[in-house]
């Protein structure tokens, strides 16, 4: 034997020499069946540890002169490219008229003809077809009394049919159908009216706003602003023999970037649904009404949306509250980080006649006379923020922490058992040597 140190008398773990050692079959079979108990629990460990989930945080927005992202797609089936107008309006006073840049207008068959695309047009000041590049070089076509826009090709003159309305737009004037007008009889401005009444139409593309309360809205005519009204053109709309209205389809719409297909499956699954929560809920919503003077109006509520993927904090020194300059703005940064929006919305329709609810069961709700028929969505920014950041649920030390215990546990009630099984099977061979 080798001899004694000053560390025998702490041992914990006390020998037994081989003599006195039994081996049994219940104990071959009780040691299979912990091992495979053991590699079982083991590989389930290993599995939890290189698991992502996502942890939300809750946080105050202290972000600072941001824009926003808007991105829609939308149809009209009854009403035609040519008398729809996109409007941005916003608290701090900035207004986006005839929004032009970034938008496209696809005309679509009438419904008789089933509604497929005709053409798709992207917005723009200016088009080819409208430069009137065939003209005299000196040519000066007058405003009829208005002021040339700004941004006419020519400065001081309107020599499209879209300069005099733009200028007629601004002085808040109704245009019509361009009667007497110079250039817009040689463009068969009216004819080209005329031609699209039985058309639909549909809008996508994005816009920018600034993060603050706003609206936007959808509706027919030019526009202009007169003191503090927002007017819209309805002279177009309202006089003709072709019943237009407002149904319509939202395909999709929503603030920020969309989010890609993984984030989905983190946050969610088929048994807890509810969990998914950055679907967008008015994407695929259908409104239908047969009255031109009707009004869709949609109140939605934006809180900003922040997902830190797994190893963001590396890459900084310190994580910040304020952290929306860092990720940009607008998409995806870099480093993966993704800034977006989730919202929730409610709606709400009305005629523009006036009238009560009778039809519906409620004669005592009314409605008040007049306004401007089209669809209208106004946008409120939550002041608090959701941060959804990628963690493992355990460190390295709790994966061993845990493995250390699956074979501590599993071996400690595997020889309970083996020692249960053999102790039972020791009194009954005594038993029956007594018997015999």
């Amino acid at each position: 034997m080798p001899p004694k140190s000053r560390f025998t008398r702490l041992d914990a773990f006390t020998k037994t020499v081989e003599d006195a050692r039994v081996r049994t079959t219940s104990g071959g079979v009780v040691t299979i069946v912990s091992l495979i108990v053991v590699l079982f629990l083991s590989w389930g460990e290993w599995a939890d540890y290189r698991r992502v989930v996502i942890h939300p945080e809750l946080i105050v927005d202290k972000g600072r002169g941001e824009r926003m992202e808007i991105h829609l797609n939308i149809s009209f089936p009854r009403v035609p490219c040519e008398l729809l107008t996109l409007d941005v309006m916003d608290v701090s006073g900035e207004q986006q008229h005839g929004v032009q840049h970034g938008v496209k207008k696809t005309r679509l068959r009438p419904q008789s003809e089933g509604g497929g695309v005709i053409e798709s047009k992207d917005l723009s000041l200016h088009a080819a077809d409208e430069a009137a590049a065939h003209l005299d070089p000196t040519y000066c076509g007058p405003c009829y009394g208005a002021i040339a826009p700004s941004h006419a090709a020519k400065a001081g003159c309107c020599n499209t049919c879209e300069e005099v309305r733009e200028a007629y737009a601004q002085a808040s004037w109704a245009f019509g159908k361009g009667e007497g007008v110079e250039q817009c009889e040689r463009e068969h401005y009216a004819e080209r009216l005329d031609e699209q009444r039985q058309e639909g139409c549909r809008i996508e593309g994005g816009l920018r706003v600034n993060k603050v309360i706003g609206n936007f809205h959808i509706a027919p005519g030019r526009s202009f602003s007169n003191g503090n009204m927002h007017v819209h053109d309805l002279k177009n709309y309202r006089e003709t023999t072709t019943q237009h209205s407002f149904t319509h389809e939202i395909h999709s719409l929503r603030f920020g970037p969309q989010l890609p297909a993984d984030f989905g499956k983190k946050l969610g699954n088929k048994n807890m649904p509810w969990t998914d929560h950055h679907s967008n809920p008015l994407d695929g919503m259908k409104q239908e009404t047969d009255a031109a003077e009707f009004n869709f109006m949609y109140f939605i509520k934006i809180v900003p949306t922040s997902y830190l993927p797994l190893g963001w904090e590396k890459k900084y020194s310190a994580y910040r509250e304020n952290h929306a300059a860092e990720l940009g703005e607008f998409g995806q940064s870099p480093d993966g980080t993704l800034e977006t929006h989730q919202y929730s919305v409610t709606s709400h329709k009305r005629s523009l006649l006036g009238g009560d609810d009778a039809a519906e069961g409620h004669q005592e709700r009314e409605h008040a006379h007049g306004g401007i028929p089209g669809v209208f969505f106004s946008y409120d920014i939550s002041p608090m923020k959701v941060v959804n950041r990628e963690e493992r649920p355990k460190s390295f030390l709790g994966f061993v922490a845990g493995l250390c215990a699956i074979v501590g546990g599993t071996l400690t009630v595997a020889a309970a058992v083996d020692r249960g099984l053999f102790e039972g099977t020791t009194r009954l061979k005594k038993m029956r040597s007594k018997d015999l």
